[in-house]
């Protein structure tokens, strides 16, 4: 009869940890139209749109007086973003593990978030400024709120499901991203047919994805649970100035693992790329390869599909060769794809649709391998203190890609030349990954390793 009892309550452990995992799933679902439709496709062109309508003769905005090029206001504001950010998640991360509560939190961020995307809907004529600061809300709350979803993997999967739970993960969040693509792509190629113009129907677009983010997060938050603490938890009595110790605590701690931390500066640097070509693709193809937003939104539509078989086939790949490989191998095709997107022939869709294509195999599964890997990585107990780390990485550090690609811009007048110089990101980053000692790494942290990793 004990026996019996045991093997009932593991199959309810079982049972109980796959209704959380199937819940996780969906906040990829949720937000992920935030960073397909607003972030890839339509808010940096539109934006930029914007902006141009707003500058001078010399083609130049000027932000608290500050003179910025029109064409490199959207980079300069998605970096601003990510700045924000840093500052905020780790306070945030940290206030998560010492009171065990993720889930208002992780609430509070994926609703200012959809608040902000759902206000663009105001965004029209020359107001740039309020274009920025709502990318600037959006992006940021993006960030923490990605953080804190993030740092639930270790608790909801052992270590031999990660891998296969983080790819599900955004191998949902990349279909989700392709259906909304569908109907924004029908609502803008037919908006005279819906009675709008096409500014509005890209501004219906946007907020739908505020609506849509907003509305499905609801299912994680039921469906999570929180883990009470066993940390000393001193929030109580030092509510607001343990926020900065505990970061500056943080920071020493990561110190005390420094294969972690070797980790995640090779991370910082190649995903910073990813990140970048991400936000900026569209506007390569708008202002240098002179394509329209159709063709746009198609390649993107492409990536989306293509991502989410690529994500489930690296993650069946890192079973037989390991994560580590998995994710060096991607950082190959990332870096020939986007030497070859500098010789793209202007004009040209069927070659942005090849490069599309490349981009999509590699996209999902390189992030969701990451994942899983780091959070091997992590400290037990610490999951949303390190993942804040993680994070930053993630979204929190990327604004250098964006900085880059900015003032490569104002500089040089090309966008070609932007574009080329983001292949740095991921050489070093090969580099650097290449010379971390995973398996050593997850045993310094505490944690079982796996067979394959």
């Amino acid at each position: 009869m004990g026996t019996d009892t045991v093997r009932t309550d593991a199959a309810d452990e079982a049972a109980g940890r796959r209704r959380e995992q199937r819940g996780w799933y969906f906040y990829d679902w949720a937000c992920s139209v935030y960073s397909t439709s607003v972030l890839t496709v339509f808010l940096g062109p539109y934006l930029t749109s914007v902006a141009e309508e707003a500058a001078d003769a010399e083609g130049f905005v000027h932000p608290l007086g500050i003179p910025v090029r029109a064409g490199s206001f959207f980079a300069y504001s998605v970096s601003l973003s990510v700045i924000v950010a840093v500052l905020v998640m780790p306070l945030v991360g940290a206030a998560a593990d010492r009171s065990g509560r993720k889930k208002p939190l992780l609430a509070a961020a994926a609703y200012l978030g959809a608040t902000a995307t759902t206000a663009m809907f105001f965004l029209g004529g020359d107001r740039y400024l309020l274009g920025g600061l709502l990318l600037i809300v959006a992006n940021a709350a993006q960030s923490v709120a990605m953080m804190l979803y993030n740092s639930y993997l270790p608790q909801i999967a052992p270590p031999e499901e990660r891998d296969a739970v983080s790819s599900r993960g955004w191998a949902f969040g990349y279909a989700s991203g392709s259906l909304m693509l569908i109907v924004n792509l029908v609502l803008y190629l037919a908006h005279d047919s819906f009675g709008v113009s096409e500014g509005m129907a890209v501004r219906i677009c946007l907020a739908s994805a505020g609506l849509w983010w907003g509305g499905f997060a609801l299912i994680p938050l039921r469906r999570l649970r929180d883990r009470r603490s066993t940390k000393d938890d001193r929030a109580d009595r030092e509510p607001r100035a343990m926020g900065f110790r505990q970061l500056a605590a943080t920071v020493r701690d990561m110190r005390r693992h420094p294969l972690t931390l070797a980790f995640l500066l090779a991370y910082l640097i190649y995903n910073d790329g990813i990140q970048t070509v991400i936000s900026q693709a569209s506007i390569y193809g708008s202002e240098e390869l002179g394509l329209g937003q159709s063709t746009l939104i198609g390649a993107v539509l492409l990536v989306q599909v293509l991502a989410v078989a690529g994500a489930l086939t690296m993650g069946r790949l890192a079973r037989i060769y390991g994560a580590k490989r998995t994710i060096l191998g991607s950082l190959v095709a990332w870096t020939v794809t986007l030497a070859a997107g500098y010789f793209l022939p202007a004009g040209a869709p069927v070659w942005f649709f090849v490069l599309a294509a490349g981009i999509g195999l590699v996209l999902g599964g390189s992030q969701a391998l990451s994942r899983s890997l780091f959070s091997h990585l992590v400290p037990p107990g610490k999951e949303a203190e390190y993942f804040s780390a993680y994070e930053m990485s993630d979204r929190g550090m990327s604004w250098l890609g964006p900085l880059l690609f900015g003032l490569t811009y104002q500089l040089t007048g090309s966008y070609r030349d932007a574009i080329i110089s983001l292949v740095a990101f991921f050489v070093i980053g090969f580099a650097l990954l290449a010379r971390v000692p995973v398996r050593r790494a997850i045993s310094d942290a505490g944690n079982p390793v796996p067979t394959r990793i």
